[in-house]
C-alpha cells in the first residue's frame, strides 16, 4: 500500500475508525500525518465521516468535504501537477481547493472547560477556517457509472447499483445523511434505465439494486420499474429497491418486484407513539403504518421487520410502552387477515445525536438507560410471533463518543487500537473495556462528549460547513420540541439555508 501516491478511505461509520489504522499499519504507512516523509503517500478520505474529521484528523493528510464528483477532478489535478513538490507545499495548496480540508494546517485549542474551538495556523495563514462541503448541482450532468469491479468474493452488496436521485426532502430530524445530502437532485428515468442495463451486461451480477435514500420518492419510479423488469428478467436478473416507505404505493411496488417469492418486508416507524413520531418529523401517521401493512399481508407477505429508535429526545415511558404496543397490534392485524404464519421482528437501536442535525445539541442516553430501556422492552414480548431484539448499548455510547468528537479522541482511538480494538461495529469483537482503559490513559472522560450542548456552544465540527445554517437546525429543535410537523421540502421550501428551488414534480408525498 505504501508505493501508492495517493491512499483514500470513505468513513462510513465511526466504528470502523480502528480499522483504517489496521489498513495504514498492514500497508506500511506510518499512523499519523507528523510522521509520514516524502516517500509516503498522501492519506485522504470522504464521506459521511468527513462532516466530523476531528476524531481522525491527526491520521488524515486531507479530507474530501462533499461529493467526489466535484472534489476529485480537482484536486487530483493539483496532485499530479505538484508530484514534485514538497510535502507540505502540496498540502498547503491543496487546503486552496474548495472542500478540502487540510487538518495539520489547523490548530485546536481548549478552554478550561474544554470546549473546542479552532484558529488558523500561523505557519498557513492562507488556510481557510471554513470549509464548505461541495456537492453536485445538476444530478444528470454528473458521472454515471456504467462498469463496476466484480469481486472475487461474496460482499455485503453483493448487486449492480445505481442512483436514481440524491439527497432527501423528508427532513427527519435525527437523519444526519437527510441534512447534509442537500438538496436533491435526480437522474432522468432514461438515463438510469440505460445505465442499468449496461451495468448488468457488463458486470454480469444477478441483482441490480435502484439506490437512494428514500428511492420510493423517485418521480419516476413506476416508469423505470415498468422498463427496466422485463429486460432484466430476460438475463435473470432480479430488480430491488433498499428502502420503503410506509404506504400502499411502496407495498405495490414491492409486490412488483417480488412476483413469485415474497420474502420479508422491512419499515422503519423509528417511534411507537405518534407524539413521538412528531417530534423526529417522521411524516407518517398511525392510520399509515397499518394501511400499508394491510396492505402488504393481504398481498402475501408473513414477515415484517419494524426499526424503531429509543432515547429520542422528549421520550417517555409511554412512548417506549408504544413501540411493544404498535408491534402487537401488526400481529393482531396479520391474525385477522388469515396470516396465521405471519411473524414481526423488532429491532430497537439506541438514538445517537448526529452533528449537522436539528439533535447535535441533544444529550444521549447513558448505557445503562439503554440497557434498562431495551430489557423493559423485550420483558413486554410474551406473542411468539412478535421477537425484539435492542442494540448493544456499549456500541451506541462509544458511536456516540466518536460521532460528537474533538481531535483529542485521536489519542483514544490509537491507544484502543494498541490494545486490540479492530471491528468494533461487530459485537462479537467489540470490546468495550479496551476503549475505557485508554480514555482513562488518555485523561480524558467520554462522558463529556455525550452531554447536552447549549446553543452557542463551540462544536468541533463547527468549522464544516454542510449548507444547512444553524439558526435553521436550532428551530428544526424547536419545532421538535413542540411536536411541530415541517413539510416535505418538495411541497414547501423550509429555508434551510440551502438556497435550492424544489424540484417540480408530481412526487407521491405524504
Amino acid at each position: 500500500l505504501s508505493d501508492f501516491d495517493l491512499v483514500g478511505f470513505t468513513l462510513q461509520h465511526e466504528l470502523s475508525f480502528t480499522n483504517i489504522l489496521t489498513m495504514l499499519d498492514l500497508g506500511g504507512i506510518p499512523l499519523r500525518s507528523e510522521d509520514r516523509g516524502e516517500e509516503h503517500p498522501l492519506v485522504i478520505a470522504g464521506g459521511p465521516g468527513a462532516f466530523v474529521p476531528e476524531p481522525v484528523a491527526p491520521f488524515i493528510d486531507l479530507f474530501c468535504v462533499g461529493e467526489g464528483e466535484v472534489v476529485l477532478p480537482d484536486l487530483l489535478s493539483l496532485l499530479e501537477e505538484t508530484r514534485k513538490e514538497g510535502r507540505a507545499e502540496r498540502l498547503a495548496r491543496c487546503s486552496r481547493v474548495p472542500g478540502v480540508y487540510v487538518p495539520s494546517l489547523l490548530r485546536p485549542r481548549y478552554d478550561e472547560k474544554g470546549v473546542f474551538f479552532e484558529s488558523a495556523s500561523e505557519s498557513s495563514p492562507a488556510a481557510p477556517s471554513t470549509v464548505r462541503r461541495q456537492f453536485v448541482s445538476s444530478f444528470e450532468d454528473a458521472p454515471l457509472p456504467d462498469s463496476m469491479i466484480v469481486p472475487s468474493v461474496g460482499i455485503v452488496h453483493d448487486r449492480a447499483a445505481l442512483e436514481l436521485f440524491r439527497g432527501c426532502s423528508r427532513g427527519c430530524r435525527f437523519c444526519q445523511a437527510g441534512m447534509t445530502s442537500r438538496p436533491v437532485r435526480e437522474r432522468e428515468p432514461g438515463s438510469v434505465v440505460s445505465a442499468m442495463l449496461t451495468l448488468v451486461r457488463r458486470t454480469g451480477w444477478e441483482e441490480a439494486g435502484l439506490l437512494s435514500l428514500a428511492s420510493c420518492d423517485y418521480p419516476a419510479i413506476d416508469r423505470v420499474i415498468e422498463d427496466l423488469t422485463p429486460r432484466l428478467s430476460e438475463r435473470g436478473v432480479r430488480l430491488s429497491l433498499p428502502s420503503l416507505r410506509m404506504d400502499g404505493f411502496s407495498v405495490n411496488l414491492a409486490a412488483r418486484l417480488q412476483k413469485v417469492r415474497r420474502g420479508g418486508l422491512t419499515f422503519a416507524p423509528e417511534a411507537g407513539t405518534q407524539r413521538l413520531r412528531d417530534v423526529i418529523n417522521k411524516g407518517i401517521s398511525e392510520e399509515d403504518i397499518f394501511s400499508c401493512l394491510g396492505e402488504a399481508f393481504s398481498a402475501g407477505w408473513d414477515r415484517v421487520k419494524l426499526y424503531f429508535m429509543m432515547g429520542l429526545p422528549t421520550e417517555t415511558e409511554a412512548d417506549l410502552d408504544g413501540i411493544v404496543h404498535l408491534s402487537q397490534a401488526v400481529v393482531a392485524l396479520a391474525r385477522k387477515m388469515g396470516r396465521k404464519r405471519a411473524s414481526v421482528a423488532v429491532s430497537v437501536a439506541g438514538f445517537v445525536p448526529k452533528a449537522h442535525t436539528p439533535f447535535q445539541w441533544e444529550r444521549q442516553n447513558t448505557i445503562g438507560e439503554f440497557r434498562e430501556k431495551g430489557r423493559y422492552l423485550k420483558g413486554q414480548v410474551r406473542d411468539r410471533a412478535l421477537s425484539l431484539k435492542y442494540h448493544e448499548p456499549e456500541q451506541s455510547f462509544l458511536e456516540g463518543v466518536l460521532a460528537r468528537g474533538d481531535r483529542r479522541l485521536a489519542d483514544v482511538i490509537e491507544r484502543a487500537w494498541r490494545r486490540g480494538a479492530r471491528f468494533d461495529g461487530w459485537s462479537e469483537t467489540f470490546d468495550l473495556s479496551r476503549w475505557l482503559a485508554a480514555f482513562e490513559e488518555c485523561g480524558l472522560n467520554p462522558d463529556d462528549y455525550t452531554r447536552g450542548r447549549e446553543r452557542g456552544e463551540l462544536l468541533p465540527w463547527g468549522h464544516i460547513d454542510v449548507g444547512v445554517t444553524e439558526s435553521f437546525l436550532w428551530r428544526e429543535r424547536s419545532a421538535a420540541y413542540g411536536a411541530r410537523l415541517t413539510a416535505d421540502c418538495r411541497r414547501e421550501c423550509a429555508a434551510c439555508g440551502m438556497g435550492c428551488v424544489p424540484p417540480a414534480s408530481k412526487e407521491r408525498v405524504s
